[in-house]
């Protein structure tokens, strides 16, 4: 069986679908599965060994002159090689972090337009490599916003089509008007014409039927899967006249609910001295502001020596990080569908406290490896934290749960060998049929 797994590279930054899609690929060739990692706008940044290809289809510079100007819709095929040269790529996407959701509605619904739109070129290009050059028998989309290309990867392939559920509706529900409504009836569209979709839980299936209109059986669950290297428990131990570390670790963004974790820490901060925080993550250009007054806030109330803040980090960084924490949240108000630093915080044996929704949900009650508190509520999150604080016998028995539970149910190897048995599944049919 050969596999065409298409991804997109997220501008530079550290992406959770990206580090998934790597892992999932890394661990597929591991077992002996043709399959290749293809990349699409930017090259990818993953934390781990990089396995996609360095061919870039569908290159940011050229979508976005295509979908803005029509005479780049027929400039020369070698022009397009010449701007969709990674190193290029990765260059320009460092000015393009600022980039919300509210100012992509054309280029997303261009995307979802497949052939029938103004990216029809780049379509091409893809298809006929597809189907000249690389032969697969089966071709994975990272997520829907991609199943656009499904229709002509099909015609042209003529190869089943699956595609990955990893939380776009978020973004589309970012979008302002006309756009958000046009993707999301073309979206519906594409999705009835898509093979299957696999999710990352239990809870995004049931949700995505009801946003996609498609069948429950169309719909399978693989869950979210670890590369466990160096993921184990730290030597660290709380205990009487240490500093008590709360750590998030995240996109510094309101959308993984940074305000509502600094809110709880300060509600507790008077009362408990020994309470620190330490923050890690991704900050954007166009969420800077909102950081900057996060950061004043915890500095107007005499606390700010007790909150620490550093940016991006690498695979090690992050693992020397989580291992010294003694408590974890990302207090996310949306319903998250992922939560790959849970899991990592649950593996370095770090309990969680994650809001009831989502696969927050899931993970904890599976785990036993934190606690659930009600979305959206910095006094309920508070509360739940300031229990840890009286009870620190409680992050160690949590911890120790976590950390077992975590390579059994969320390892890497479990992700590979699920995946696996849906692609037998779709191309024993195809060849069947």
């Amino acid at each position: 069986m050969r596999v065409a797994y298409i991804t997109a590279g997220a501008a530079g930054m550290y992406c959770g679908s990206c580090i998934r899609d790597n892992a999932l690929v890394k661990e597929l060739q591991r077992r002996g599965l043709d399959i290749s990692l293809i990349p699409t706008y930017t090259p990818l940044r993953t934390d781990d060994e990089n396995v996609s290809m360095g061919r870039v289809f569908f290159g940011g510079i050229n979508v976005y002159l295509q979908e803005k100007m029509s005479l780049f819709r027929h400039t020369p095929w070698l022009l397009d090689k010449v701007l969709d040269t990674p190193a290029l790529l990765n260059w320009v996407s460092r000015f393009s972090a600022s980039t919300s959701a509210e100012d992509l509605g054309g280029l997303t619904v261009s995307m979802l337009e497949g052939d029938q739109g103004p990216l029809h070129k780049e379509l091409s290009k893809l298809t006929r490599w597809l189907a000249r050059e690389f032969k697969p028998d089966l071709v994975q989309l990272t997520n829907s916003m991609l199943a656009g290309m499904g229709p002509a990867i099909k015609k042209e392939v003529g190869v089943p089509v699956l595609c990955a559920l990893q939380g776009e509706e978020i973004f589309l529900d970012a979008l302002i008007e006309p756009y958000k409504s046009r993707a999301h009836r073309l979206l519906c569209s594409r999705a009835a014409e898509i093979d299957g979709f696999i999710a990352t839980c239990s809870f995004y299936k049931s949700f995505m039927v009801d946003y996609l209109q498609v069948a429950p059986q169309k719909i399978d669950v693989v869950p979210l899967g670890l590369n466990l290297d160096g993921l184990v428990p730290g030597t660290k131990k709380p205990g009487a006249g240490k500093p008590f570390l709360l750590g998030f670790f995240a996109r510094q963004c309101p959308e993984k609910g940074l305000h509502l974790l600094i809110d709880a820490f300060l509600r507790l901060a008077a009362d408990h001295p020994d309470l620190e925080l330490r923050i890690a993550g991704y900050l954007g250009g166009r969420d800077t502001a909102y950081v900057n007054e996060l950061k004043e806030k915890v500095e107007r109330a005499g606390h700010g020596a007790r909150c620490q803040w550093a940016g991006e980090l690498t695979r090690e960084q992050k693992i020397d990080f989580l291992q010294r924490l003694d408590l974890f949240s990302v207090p996310a108000p949306y319903k998250e569908p992922k939560g790959l630093s849970i899991l990592e915080a649950m593996s370095c044996g770090v309990p969680v406290v994650q809001p009831r929704h989502g696969a927050y949900t899931e993970m904890v009650e599976q785990t036993g490896g934190g606690s659930l508190v009600v979305p959206d509520d910095a006094r309920a999150l508070a509360e739940q934290i300031a229990h840890y604080l009286d009870r620190r016998d409680m992050c160690a028995e949590q911890g120790e749960k976590g950390a077992a539970a975590v390579p059994e149910l969320y390892s890497v190897a479990r992700m590979g060998e699920k995946t696996l048995e849906v692609y037998q599944r779709f191309v024993t049919t195809a060849t069947t049929s």
